[in-house]
Parts: structure tokens; C-alpha cells; sequence
């Protein structure tokens, strides 16, 4: 994304929550059709992001005392506020899976584990962290993963492969409704973490530990997930197994983000001078939210309220 480009949105953009619904009751199981990989492997969002948004939420309410910028702290009210909608409609995709005979409940639980327990208010097993470290070191990982999501929204947004193998349009909106948002909100996790976080180089080597520590889990829970969806995948009934193989062959159809994509994120987010406004391209977001049909029905609704 160009300076200018950047410039000229950020000047006016206030990150705020819309109020989206999606009809999920003619999407099929395998929502990109004869692409059970990819399908699976992108809809390892929907088991990671109800339980990892809510977290978000409830690290940057515990935070919220730490800011002193008011800028940032409507930035911030706008980003908890994107985040919650995000896990709601998520987490109804996981009902819709379940009501296909494809139950996430085995999974979901180590997730929730994970969150809720591993990584909650207080550190886990007693460990001996004080407290103000151990809330900075959970908004490094909030940053680090807000990187990814990032990357994947802009991919999302420019992947004609989903648009040439005819997915459900109810399920690409959804993808493209929140990949939109999170590029438009793409630096305020980094932007939170900067002013709470401490500061010279202690801030930045958590920052880096923040990275170390995301990148391998989320690749785990991606490849453990994709296994666990095609492995109890009742229209597939065992025929297929998760492997680089099939993942490579939906990359190269432009079905899934490339391997460069989401590694070179990795080393430009070490870098010293590295801000997050460099990623993506927010014009793109912005075109999309003014035309995905569901942002444009929650603004309608708003509009009607408040003439109501």
C-alpha cells in the first residue's frame, strides 16, 4: 500500500463496529465445491476465532486503564467492539457445521483451554509473573497475531481463485467483511501494545518473543484443525487425510495464501522500525465494506434506527 494511499484513509477512518447477520441455511459443508482441503483449511478461522476475539476483548478491557491517548483509546473501544462481532458470527458458523453432522466440540475445548485458562488474567500454574508483565506479554501476542490476520484479510480480498471456483457467496462475504475490518484496524493491537507495553528495548524484545511465541502455536492449531475437519468430515467418511500435498495444490489454484505470504510477514514484523500500517492496502478494505452486502444491510439498519 502506497503512503498516499494510507494518508489519505487513516485521516478520516474511525474504526467502529458493524453489526452484520449471515443467512447460513443453504451453505453447503464444503462451501468452495470439490475443494474439501481448502474449504477445511480456511475454515480452521471458525474454530480459533470465537474463543481467541473474545480474549482479545478481555486483554484490552484489562488494559484500558494503562491509556493515556485519547485517539488511541477510541481506536481501541472501535477495535474490542469489531472483535466481539467477529467471534459472534464465527461462532454461528461453528452451530452451522454442527448442524451438518460435523461437531467441533473436541477441538474447540483444547482452544478454549487455551484462552481462557493458559493465557488468562492470571499466568497459569502459579508462575511468578508480575502483573503488569504478564498483561504485556499477552498484548505482544495480541499484536502478533493481529500481523497474520492482517496479511490473511488482504489476502482474502484480492484472491480471484476463491472468485473463479464459485464459493458460497454467503461464506466469501463473511471472509471479506472481516478480512476488510482487519485491515482497517490493522495497527491498533501494534499501536496498544507500543504505548502500554514499556519502553527502549525490553518493549521491543517482547515484542519479538510476542512473534516466536505466536507464529509456531498458530501453525500447530492450523494443521491440527485442517486434520480434525477433514477427518470428521461426514461427506468424506475417511476417503481423505490432510497433507502438504493437497494443501500445495489449492495454493497453486489460488485457493488458500502462499507459504512466501504468510512467512515474510514473520521477518518484516522484527524489524525496529516496523508499523503495522504498512500492510495491506486500506483502499481495498474500504471499497469492500461499501459494497459487501452485509456491512451495506447492518449501515442500512443504522440509518433506519436513527431515523426512526
Amino acid at each position: 500500500m502506497s503512503t498516499e494511499d494510507s494518508a489519505e484513509f487513516d485521516q478520516k477512518k474511525v474504526i467502529a463496529p458493524r453489526r452484520v447477520s449471515f443467512d447460513w441455511r443453504d451453505t453447503p459443508l464444503h462451501w468452495i465445491p470439490d475443494e474439501p482441503t481448502a474449504t477445511h483449511v480456511i475454515n480452521v478461522l471458525h474454530l480459533l476465532l470465537p474463543a481467541g476475539e473474545r480474549w482479545f476483548v478481555r486483554v484490552f478491557k484489562e488494559a484500558l486503564p494503562l491509556v493515556r491517548d485519547p485517539e488511541l483509546l477510541q481506536d481501541v473501544k472501535g477495535f474490542m467492539g469489531q472483535e466481539a462481532t467477529h467471534s459472534v458470527q464465527h461462532a454461528y458458523v461453528l452451530n452451522h457445521l454442527a448442524e451438518q453432522n460435523l461437531d467441533t466440540g473436541a477441538y474447540t475445548k483444547h482452544v478454549d483451554f487455551l484462552f481462557e485458562k493458559l493465557l488468562g488474567e492470571a499466568p497459569p500454574f502459579g508462575v511468578p509473573i508480575p502483573a503488569r508483565e504478564w498483561l504485556r506479554f499477552r498484548l505482544s501476542l495480541v499484536a502478533a497475531i493481529e500481523q497474520f490476520t492482517a496479511v490473511l484479510g488482504n489476502w482474502v480480498l484480492h484472491a480471484e481463485g476463491l472468485d473463479h471456483a464459485d464459493p458460497d457467496a454467503v461464506m466469501l462475504d463473511l471472509l471479506r467483511w472481516h478480512g476488510a475490518e482487519e485491515v482497517e484496524h490493522r495497527a491498533v493491537a501494534f499501536d496498544m501494545y507500543q504505548h502500554c507495553g514499556g519502553a527502549g528495548l525490553p518493549r521491543y524484545a517482547r515484542r519479538i518473543e510476542g512473534m516466536v511465541v505466536v507464529a509456531p502455536v498458530l501453525l500447530w492449531l492450523w494443521v491440527w484443525g485442517a486434520a480434525y475437519l477433514i477427518r470428521h468430515d461426514p461427506q468424506l467418511a475417511g476417503r481423505l487425510r490432510y497433507s502438504l500435498r493437497e494443501h500445495n495444490r489449492a495454493v497453486a489454484k489460488g485457493l488458500l495464501p502462499t507459504w512466501r505470504e504468510l512467512g515474510s510477514a514473520i521477518p518484516r514484523y522484527f524489524r525496529r522500525s516496523y508499523h503495522p500500517s504498512q500492510e495491506g492496502s486500506l483502499r481495498r478494505a474500504v471499497e469492500y465494506l461499501a459494497t459487501s452486502p452485509a456491512a451495506r444491510a447492518a449501515a442500512g439498519a443504522v440509518g433506519r434506527a436513527a431515523l426512526s
